[in-house]
């Protein structure tokens, strides 16, 4: 079945052809720009439909901040409170909040002028790659960017305009891995000094047979209420990538 309906999609241009349907065709401009078929735009919509669960673990701060917040929920010991599904919904609106300034600068100078003819496809493209670029270099440890660059074998990079994506995805996405586990970390550590202080309580009391962790929620869900933790949590995410700073 799926290798009939490979065979399918690639037999579509042809197909399209002979009846005298637009095509996968590129036509050059007398200005030297490039206009892509409709059913050539169409096809690449379609693609970065497919890609873009991709595009927004790999290329945002999602990954930062679903990480912490698994965290976070996993230090107060509340076990599935708040669900997944609120998790993810927090961390896609806090994405979207941190990512809006390089959206709108995406927008204003890529995006736009294609969608009104103002520029060439791959004109917006170059654009639009160099301001992601740009994000994703400044949200980048050096460390690991010259780590893949060894790996990849490329020499020294003259201007963040020559780092090719291969390396610098891989990169952004190791920072934010490190970065978010020593933001755990630091939420970690007072609920943990929370857990150890009940349960030598708890030990010297002689009260053996109740569970530490049954005491220490309450603590540790009042404690955090108190200190409005949610506020400081995604604050100070959002802090970790200068909005608001």
């Amino acid at each position: 079945m799926r290798w009939t309906l490979a065979v399918g999609l690639l037999m579509l241009p042809g197909v399209a052809m002979a009846q005298g349907l637009p095509a996968l065709t590129l036509t050059e401009n007398a200005d030297g720009g490039t206009t892509y078929s409709l059913s050539f735009q169409i096809l690449m919509l379609m693609t970065a439909l497919t890609v873009l669960p991709s595009i927004v673990l790999g290329m945002t701060a999602f990954t930062r901040i679903i990480i912490v917040l698994s965290i976070l929920r996993q230090a107060l010991g509340t076990q599935q409170t708040p669900p997944n599904q609120v998790l993810v919904a927090l961390a896609l609106f806090l994405t979207f909040f941190v990512m809006q300034p390089t959206m709108t600068q995406f927008y204003e100078q890529a995006l736009g002028p294609y969608l009104d003819g103002q520029m060439p496809a791959d004109q917006a493209i170059e654009t639009g790659t160099r301001i992601i670029k740009a994000f994703l270099i400044e949200n980048t440890r050096q460390n690991d960017l010259m780590m893949f660059q060894q790996l990849a074998g490329d020499g020294p990079y003259a201007n963040q305009d020559e780092v090719p994506l291969s390396v610098l995805l891989p990169a952004f996405i190791t920072s934010e891995l490190k970065t978010a586990f020593q933001i755990g970390f630091l939420i970690f550590l007072p609920f943990l000094v929370i857990d150890m202080v009940v349960a030598s309580i708890l030990m010297a009391l002689g009260m053996m047979m109740l569970s530490p962790m049954l005491v220490s929620l309450p603590i540790k869900l009042l404690l955090f209420v108190l200190v409005d933790g949610w506020a400081l949590t995604v604050g100070s995410l959002a802090a970790t990538y200068g909005v608001g700073g």
